[in-house]
């Protein structure tokens, strides 16, 4: 019964449906001509996809080490009759904790300097999900752990994240335009994810669900996709475009930045303040010479009451 439910049996059987799935929609952008694959792009998301992998085999006997000392001292012990509530718990309990690690790695440079691999394409279709946090698998199992002592198997964690993954991974396509009218009140849907993914201010850190969308309307992290105009263009990918895409910087580029901050640009300020540079919200300085995406947020805000005031006292 349990080997029905290894993420790896998952990822091979989903792999021939996401291949085909990929392959369509490049067909029907190639017919558009929206330009919504480049090559090189396609080709740095399936390197991510083969080094995330291989790493995460690596760290099984880890991860899973751990998880099972957790659920050895679980405080629930399931019994067969309560099935459906035990796959209830590992599946929304799993997409509630992805939020918490996605907001992490959101807030705390950090964890941003590993996140950040998944946002730095300036492209946005199904291959794009496979634009993994490369470097994720060293750690991403420790965020897991309560369900673990919630009496979830660890296999069945895992497999739940899979699952939760494939759903994901689905919503990063340009091609459906709908909002999808009430699923999208209680799940993620392409609209919403667009929304994460895109670099205008107003839309930076927003959307961290996976599967569900209410976390983020209970927490305050939604923001709904609004309606382009000429001058206000959905942008895909970093607010700074790495200009080096090679193998290794594409990986490392924000780990590089740290370490320029931390022991090169900043290395007169007292080490607390340079401390603050790695582990405060992407963005932070001491002096104000950059921004937090909170802190562009808000000076987007005071512009656009700026705006809407003078427009009213030219209407009178």
């Amino acid at each position: 019964m349990n080997s029905l439910f290894n993420q790896e049996i998952l990822y091979y059987w989903s792999g021939y449906f996401f291949l085909f799935v990929i392959f369509l929609e490049m067909y029907f952008s190639y017919k558009a001509k929206t330009k919504n694959y480049e090559f090189k792009d396609t080709a740095t998301n399936v390197y991510f996809a083969l080094v995330n992998f291989s790493l995460d085999l690596l760290m099984k006997v880890t991860s899973f080490a751990i998880m099972g000392f957790c659920y050895k001292y679980r405080i629930i012990n399931w019994e067969g009759n309560m099935l459906w509530t035990y796959w209830l718990l590992a599946f929304i309990g799993q997409d509630f904790l992805y939020y918490i690690h996605h907001y992490v790695d959101h807030h705390s440079r950090f964890f941003w300097a590993v996140h950040v691999t998944h946002h730095n394409s300036e492209f946005f279709n199904i291959s794009t999900g496979f634009r993994s946090p490369v470097l994720q698998p060293l750690f991403r199992y420790m965020f897991f752990l309560p369900l673990a002592f919630l009496g979830v198997m660890p296999l069945h964690i895992m497999f739940a994240y899979a699952m939760n993954q494939n759903y994901g991974t689905l919503c990063h396509t340009n091609f459906i335009k709908s909002k999808l009218g009430w699923w999208g009140y209680i799940f993620v849907t392409p609209s919403h994810h667009r929304v994460h993914h895109a670099s205008n201010a107003k839309y930076l850190d927003k959307n961290m669900g996976m599967v569900l969308i209410i976390w983020d309307r209970i927490f305050g992290t939604f923001q709904a996709e609004e309606d382009e105009t000429e001058y206000e263009k959905l942008r895909y990918g970093l607010t700074k475009p790495i200009e080096n895409k090679g193998p290794i910087n594409i990986i490392f580029h924000e780990w590089k930045e740290i370490f320029n901050d931390f022991f090169v640009r900043k290395k007169d300020l007292p080490f607390t303040t340079r401390l603050k540079y790695v582990f405060m919200p992407p963005g932070w300085s001491h002096d104000g010479s950059s921004k937090t995406s909170k802190e562009l947020q808000k000076e987007l805000r005071l512009t656009e009451i700026s705006s809407k005031n003078f427009a009213t006292k030219k209407l009178h």
